[in-house]
Parts: structure tokens; C-alpha cells; sequence
């Protein structure tokens, strides 16, 4: 199988492509020139949507998530965004090989195995009670929630939506609730990290990953917060975990959306519930940010219309870093080095 040379993220109007890219999404509708198809394309540097008009789309009656295709076709300008105008839709029926799928898989810029490493060593340095020692390593040790948790998104398409996303945002989360126990000493450190670990271990569960990176039937019939309370149960019976913490630690997970209307079938009512409810927020909203703006995006631009934020962003200029000694300019300085 070829490797791709146009990718995502390089696409602009004007251009032509002819590549392989995974369909991540497609419904059909009907406009006024006749039936048609509305596709997400993706591949590892994000996702373009893609018409299918008719009366081409009447050579395609069925269409579906996770499909691979050499898409042929005309980049062009909608709303100020690019999408692709498609020609023709070549289907690839053979299994990929890992070059192939190395360019299809949105992936963390972190490999997976690093950023799980990373966690385990964070919470076997910062809790010292053994039940939750237990629990944290006998749920992270589990055969198969290791291998879900390093293929799992974070999210379908909003933030973090690639593969180590979701392990990525869970230490990302575990660094910012460490760093806040550090300015309110009165708050349970532990219970508080270790909630933060596994507050959205059910999206493993609830995004199937891979190629299709769709919800699972029980992702749409049950949603994260009540799989991974399922999920973790019987490690939180084996740890022998005291049941004031056991409850402490599942009120956490159920309230960590923060509103009832945010999907979260409790509200925090404990410093703990909503110091993990914060940084949550803090982390998918600055990684919803992240995702608005190209890579090359330059300082004093905007981003296009962000529907889930419902506003446009803007990237400010910073201020300037001191000079060196040597002439150089110094690093940045960053409490959570998130992505280092």
C-alpha cells in the first residue's frame, strides 16, 4: 500500500487531491440537485469535510464510518473553511500496512506507551495509601484496560479526538489537580489524584478508537461516566478501599461534568468534586483551543467559527522572552509541562 502524500492539514482551496483517507463520518441528504453525500474525511492531522453531489453520489448507496478510500477530487472554499468537492471514491479492501496506517491514525504528539508511563509513575510517587496504590495499579495493569486505554481518543471530534487523546487529557488533568493540592493543603490529595486518573476511563469504552473512532452502542446507551463507574467497581472491591473513600471517589466520577445539564448525573459537593470538575474544563477547553488554530497559525490571527465554544478565537501575540546572557532567547516557563 502507498504511503499518503497529502495530508489534512496541508489542504487547501484550489488544490486537487488524490489520497487515502479513512471516512470518519457520512449521512446522506438531499438538496434541490438531487441526493448527495456529506462526509468527514481524516487522516493523523485532523479531519475535512467532503460532498459527494449528485448525481455522482448515486455510485455510492452505502457509505460508512471507518471505511478506507482513495478519495479523488477539487479542494474548495465553504464558510471559510476548505472541504473537498469529490469526484470519484476508490475503496481499499486489503488489509493496511502499518506505513499506511501510520498516515490514517491521528495520534498524540507523546507516543501512547510514554504518556501511560508517565501516569503510572505520578500516581506511584504522590499515594502512599495502599488501597489506593492497589487499585490505581491493578486497574492501569489489566490486560485489556491497557490496551483500550492506549488506543482510546478523548473525545469523537471536539478535543483531544486521536489515538493516546484520552491518556493524554487524563494526566494532563492528574498534574493540574496535584498542582492545585499544592495551594489548598486541606484537600484529599490522594482520593483527588486518583479520581483523576480514572475520571474518564469509561470513554474506553464508549469510543470504539481505530479507524472508525465512533461511539460504541453502550457509549450511546449508558455514556462514559456510568461505564467506567462500572468498570472500575470490582478493582475498587479488590483494593479493599474504605467505603467513606469508595464513595468519595465514584461522587467525584459522576460529578465531574459539573451540571446536570452537562451530562453529569451529579453536581460536585466537595472541594475534591470540584477542583477534578475545573480542571476537566481547564484541559478540554484549552485542547478544543489548541485544535482551532493550523500549526502554523501566526500570533494576531483568528481561528474559524468554533461551534462547541460558539465564538471565534484569537491567537494574542505574546510577550517577549528575556535575552540570555549568550544572546538567546530563554524558555518559556511552564508549571505543567503537559506535552513535554
Amino acid at each position: 500500500m502507498s504511503l499518503k502524500t497529502a495530508f489534512v492539514q496541508d489542504l487547501a482551496p484550489g488544490q486537487s487531491v488524490s489520497d487515502l483517507f479513512v471516512i470518519a463520518e457520512a449521512k446522506q441528504a438531499t438538496s434541490r440537485g438531487g441526493p448527495y453525500w456529506s462526509l468527514t474525511l481524516s487522516d493523523r492531522s485532523g479531519r475535512i469535510e467532503a460532498k459527494i453531489w449528485s448525481p455522482a453520489a448515486q455510485n455510492y448507496p452505502a457509505l460508512a464510518a471507518g471505511q478506507v478510500a482513495r478519495v479523488s477530487g477539487q479542494v474548495e472554499s465553504y464558510r471559510d473553511k476548505p472541504q473537498v468537492n469529490v469526484r470519484e471514491l476508490e475503496f481499499v479492501e486489503a488489509d493496511l500496512d502499518h506505513a499506511a496506517l501510520a498516515g490514517l491514525l491521528p495520534m498524540s504528539s507523546v507516543p501512547p506507551e510514554e504518556l501511560l508511563r508517565r501516569l503510572e509513575e505520578l500516581l506511584k510517587d504522590n499515594l502512599s495509601h495502599k488501597p489506593w496504590r492497589k487499585l490505581c495499579s491493578s486497574v492501569l495493569n489489566d490486560g485489556e484496560t491497557r490496551a483500550r486505554l492506549l488506543a482510546a481518543p478523548g473525545a469523537k471530534s471536539i478535543h483531544h479526538a486521536y489515538q493516546g487523546g484520552l491518556l493524554e487529557h487524563t494526566l494532563a488533568v492528574c498534574r493540574i489537580c496535584h498542582a492545585a493540592t499544592g495551594l489548598y493543603p486541606r484537600l484529599d490529595g490522594q482520593a483527588l489524584l486518583a479520581a483523576a486518573a480514572f475520571h474518564d476511563l469509561g470513554k474506553a469504552w464508549e469510543l470504539s478508537g481505530g479507524l472508525a473512532q465512533d461511539f460504541t452502542d453502550e457509549g450511546r446507551l449508558i455514556g462514559h461516566i456510568q461505564l467506567g463507574i462500572e468498570v472500575l467497581e470490582p478493582f475498587v472491591r479488590k483494593a479493599r478501599l474504605e467505603p467513606g473513600l469508595a464513595l468519595h471517589l465514584k461522587h467525584m466520577i459522576l460529578a465531574h461534568h459539573g451540571e446536570l445539564a452537562y451530562g453529569s448525573p451529579k453536581r460536585p459537593k466537595t472541594a475534591e468534586a470540584l477542583i477534578l470538575h475545573f480542571a476537566d474544563q481547564m484541559d478540554s477547553k484549552l485542547g478544543t483551543l489548541d485544535s482551532a488554530f493550523d500549526a502554523d497559525a501566526p500570533d494576531g490571527s483568528w481561528s474559524p467559527y468554533v461551534r462547541s465554544l460558539e465564538r471565534f478565537l484569537y491567537r494574542p501575540e505574546p510577550t517577549p522572552r528575556p535575552e540570555s546572557r549568550n544572546g538567546s532567547k530563554e524558555p518559556a516557563q511552564c508549571l505543567l509541562p503537559l506535552k513535554a
